[in-house]
């Protein structure tokens, strides 16, 4: 067993001082260290984008990563995302448009999204699409995610404006 070290990491707002062993992964940290399950592992390769968290404001595969990578960050689970009881407009856009079934992918579907509101146009459907590509979903057509993202985009870029 190697030698635990100690990190400092903010979640969600809380800040967290534990001691992990060096090959311990961001997802399982998060998952079994601080309890936050909405974090799902599905590949464990990144290919399939369950385990997507925001670490320092950018997308991650927290399957990719150790927790002692993410050492001084701070991170955003899909806990972090509504504003207490209130949903964020995101995740109120999959409510509204059915943009989830069985959920499994939908908090790295939610986190994805969000990185690209923050940092690209989403002039149009295919420009989500390829946004959304590297996170898989096995029960949807995608169609209504596209149609989530896509109203939320459009929502909250208003409210910004506003």
């Amino acid at each position: 067993m190697a030698e635990k070290k100690q990190i400092e990491v903010k979640v969600n707002g809380t800040s967290y001082k534990r001691e992990v062993e060096p090959r311990l992964l961001l997802g399982d940290f998060l998952r079994e260290d601080l309890g936050l399950t909405g974090t799902h592992f599905g590949c464990e390769h990144g290919v399939c984008g369950a385990c997507t968290v925001m670490l320092n404001g950018t997308s991650v595969r927290s399957c990719l990563m150790f927790a002692i990578q993410a050492n001084g960050a701070e991170i955003m689970t899909v806990e972090g995302i509504a504003d207490g009881d209130k949903m964020h407009p995101l995740q109120q856009s999959f409510w509204d448009n059915h943009g989830l079934q069985c959920g499994f992918c939908t908090s790295g579907m939610l986190i994805t999204a969000l990185d690209l509101i923050k940092n690209f146009p989403l002039a149009n459907d295919d420009e989500i699409r390829l946004g959304l590509s590297g996170n898989l979903c096995r029960c949807t057509g995608y169609q209504n995610i596209i149609t989530s993202v896509r109203e939320a985009a459009k929502q909250m870029r208003a409210k910004k404006a506003a």
